[in-house]
């Protein structure tokens, strides 16, 4: 006798028609899903079953849910590797796309306390500063605002990075020995979440990263990615 299949279970039968909306095209990024009462009046399932369906499909990342404003087709989420310093224009070229950026802001300041412990530097040293969007195609996806030691890096404001990237010139120039890595996950501030062109109340995720080259520390950076659009990865080995 032949083993009969389970049905799915009713939420599992949502997503797969909205992954089937979206995976054939019909509803592309930033589309905005009917509300939770329309597909319960489309579906005839409880509202319970709905918001789960679309809370998993937020969980894996295929949907951005708003509160007050609804539920949208979310962006293909690039990936980084967490525990390795790469060149974020050769993970976009990795990946077959086009890498490009905007310089903000490149100017020369002081160290204030807290970045003179961050720099392992007196208070009030010169240091270099830069703020500088980057592109994935015409997708702004990392807001880089990095502080470097000009005593590892005198040139440093001397370099178009249009051309190549920070951290492309700062490891030819201090080839680094040690990082040092933190994740948060933060809110923007205006300024940033306007460049990154982000809708208001989406979070970014942070990583606050610091390198040495022997003895010296040569570049305090924080690195904002929208969480919508971006996911970190690590790869783990168990010692002996």
């Amino acid at each position: 006798m032949p083993t009969s299949i389970p049905p799915q279970p009713l939420y599992q039968q949502i997503k797969d028609h909205i992954l089937s909306q979206i995976d054939g095209g019909v509803w592309p990024v930033n589309h905005r899903l009917p509300s939770e009462h329309e597909l319960v009046a489309q579906f005839g399932f409880s509202r319970m079953t709905i918001n789960r369906a679309l809370r998993e499909l937020t969980d894996e990342g295929r949907l951005v849910r708003l509160q007050g404003v609804g539920t949208f087709v979310a962006p293909p989420k690039t990936q980084s590797a967490l525990f390795e310093v790469h060149s974020i224009a050769d993970e976009i070229r990795n990946r077959g796309h086009q890498h490009h950026c905007r310089v903000l802001r490149s100017e020369t300041g002081s160290a204030d306390p807290e970045l003179a412990i961050g720099l392992n530097i007196m208070a009030g040293t010169p240091v270099f500063h830069t703020e500088i969007v980057h592109y994935e195609d015409v997708t702004p996806i990392q807001f880089e605002d990095r502080w470097v030691n000009p005593a590892v890096a005198p040139d440093y404001p001397q370099q178009d990075f249009t051309r190549q990237t920070p951290h492309d010139y700062l490891i030819r120039v201090a080839p680094w020995t040690e990082g040092e890595h933190m994740v948060e996950a933060l809110l923007p501030p205006k300024a940033i979440s306007d460049v990154l062109q982000m809708p208001k109340g989406e979070p970014c995720l942070v990583i606050r990263r610091r390198t040495w080259s022997g003895p010296h520390i040569v570049t305090v950076v924080r690195l904002w990615f929208p969480a919508s659009r971006y996911r970190l990865m690590g790869r783990f080995v168990a010692k002996d």
